[in-house]
């Protein structure tokens, strides 16, 4: 069985590793924190940028920042993973779920001014599969209303939109850099920091709460409790496997869209047949290989495309179930007549295909043109 992910590695994560055991120190925001770091503040230009334990708690950190509180609304799309909208919920936020654009899968920017009234806090751009979301047209409503822009950029590591990485251009941005990502450490993530208003606090928060930061940089003889926090660091062990993966990380970015793009033009040799849709966003946007997806006529074909991948040894999934039909969004934010027309039928009709460095992508595609053949003479 092809799997849909088989994480990479470079061949010098044991050897950090081993260098971070050998540094004695093993404990968040040593050497190689700090080399990520200065990594992704290089490969970013943004202002500051702090490792995490996930991009879950790079946007918890992010709520706190936004000052959330309970009855403040939040506008992010309803296709996303549950973090998205975790982050704020905790914080006593409501997400307002907005629908996607059919062409891109981001957050539809036409939907969003309608939703803002005077209890929205922030817009969270979600650019799924590394693609980016339309940020003009999104950092001009926020401007116009004054709010916030996150970016949930978790997918998108490396990715740009018109020359600037997805990421930097909101008030704050989050990346993951988990198992099924392009560059890893199995768990662990990013907060970027472009609102210099937020530089600060945001060190205090990632650090329990406390003025650690300043201390470890002998700027004050003692550190104590200023804010609220939590720990949010990642240990150095990670710091140490994500610092082999970043030295690589446009190598890594370069094969993996190489990929992508061997199956856009396979694709797109049959799409005339109306047997499945490709991404357009492949055309015109500046993406990092993350994830290659189709769309397919309806849920039957979607899913008999799986079964016939399977059995012909490729591991195929789908994705997200939409947060506004998900039991707590229903039970708490009273979704359940909320009515997202785009999100509720690509979701059933999304299939993903395995990219990652190695895979055979020749029989991958051969296999799939072979299915979707096999699922036409069924639907004659």
């Amino acid at each position: 069985m092809i799997p849909f992910n088989k994480p990479f590695l470079t061949g010098k994560e044991v050897q950090y590793i081993n260098k971070a055991n050998n540094l004695g120190q093993i404990s968040g925001d040593g050497f190689f924190t700090k080399e990520c770091q200065k990594w992704l503040e290089k490969n970013t230009s943004a202002k500051l940028a702090l490792l995490t334990n996930s991009c879950t708690a790079a946007l918890e950190i992010a709520a706190i920042l936004a000052d959330i509180k309970k009855g403040d609304e939040i506008i992010m799309p309803s296709y996303t993973f549950v973090s998205t909208a975790n982050a704020f919920t905790l914080r006593g936020g409501k997400p307002i779920f907005a629908d996607i654009n059919p062409f891109t899968m981001n957050i539809d920017f036409n939907e969003i001014e309608k939703l803002i009234n005077e209890r929205t806090k922030a817009i969270v751009p979600v650019h799924y599969a590394g693609f980016g979301c339309d940020m003009d047209q999104i950092s001009k409503i926020a401007k116009k209303y004054n709010l916030l822009v996150i970016e949930d950029a978790a997918q998108a590591v490396l990715s740009e939109y018109k020359g600037k990485a997805l990421g930097s251009i909101g008030d704050l941005g989050c990346y993951s850099f988990h198992e099924t990502k392009n560059i890893i450490a199995g768990e662990g993530g990013a907060l970027l920091v472009n609102n210099e208003r937020f530089i600060e606090r945001a060190q205090y928060i990632r650090e329990k709460g406390t003025n650690r930061t300043l201390f470890n940089k002998g700027l004050i003889d003692k550190y104590t409790w200023v804010d609220i926090g939590s720990s949010f660091l990642p240990g150095e062990l990670t710091a140490a496997f994500l610092l082999a993966q970043m030295e690589q990380a446009k190598i890594i970015t370069k094969e993996r869209v190489e990929i992508c793009n061997y199956y856009y033009k396979g694709f797109k040799e049959i799409s005339d047949e109306g047997l499945v849709s490709v991404p357009l966003s492949l055309k015109s946007n500046m993406h990092n290989g993350h994830m290659f997806y189709l769309i397919h006529p309806s849920a039957k074909q979607r899913d008999l495309f799986i079964e016939k991948m399977r059995e012909k040894g490729v591991m195929v999934v789908f994705h997200y179930i939409p947060l506004h039909n998900s039991p707590y969004a229903m039970k708490n934010f009273n979704t359940k007549s909320l009515k997202l027309p785009i999100t509720e039928s690509l979701y059933k009709r999304i299939s993903r295909i395995p990219v990652w460095i190695g895979v055979d992508k020749e029989y991958v595609l051969k296999s799939a043109i072979e299915s979707l053949y096999e699922i036409k003479k069924t639907y004659k």
